[in-house]
């Protein structure tokens, strides 16, 4: 069975979504904002999520993986861009798995078509989060009339007499 992948470019969607994130707020802040945002969108879907953030200018970094509420956020090493890893990725799995990649680069996108992954802009991410967080509150919204208490389930009868005998514990 082919895996579905979602591969991020981080600073990328944090920079295309100028009505997101502001530029001035801390960078650690905007990383973790949409770091939320994707781990409410892959806990309710079949794609694994992984946002690529460039390190590649940390002198001595290793890169690193690290796994948050069911995404993976990955740090490049140094003299790696997120790109060279999305490039790397889509190549190794593009043909075997589904791969989608979000990003506003036009030549990244280019690479991940030829290598057989799939191109998705920051437009058309952001569209695919509203639509997930919309479907979350139907979601909520049609389960506060579903019953959900032991007492929910019963007759009133029944709640008759289990009213009787908490009555009778207590007299």
């Amino acid at each position: 069975m082919r895996k579905k992948y979602l591969l991020v470019d981080g600073y990328n969607i944090i920079n295309a979504w100028r009505d997101v994130f502001d530029p001035n707020d801390d960078l650690e802040m905007n990383r973790d904002k949409l770091t939320d945002m994707l781990v409410d969108f892959g806990g309710n879907k079949d794609f694994i999520v992984i946002v690529v953030f460039d390190a590649q200018q940390v002198k001595g970094g290793k890169g690193s993986m690290l796994e948050k509420d069911g995404i993976f956020i990955v740090f490049t090493e140094e003299n790696e861009t997120a790109d060279n890893y999305i490039e790397k990725f889509v190549y190794e799995k593009g043909s075997v798995d589904r791969i989608f990649v979000a990003t506003s680069d036009y030549m990244e996108q280019r690479l991940v078509i030829t290598n057989g992954g799939a191109r998705i802009t920051p437009k058309e991410l952001k569209e695919l989060l509203e639509d997930n967080k919309k479907a979350q509150r139907r979601i909520i919204n049609s389960l506060k009339d579903t019953p959900n208490t032991f007492l929910d389930f019963l007759t009133p009868e029944q709640k008759k007499w289990m009213e009787r005998l908490r009555r009778k514990g207590h007299g």
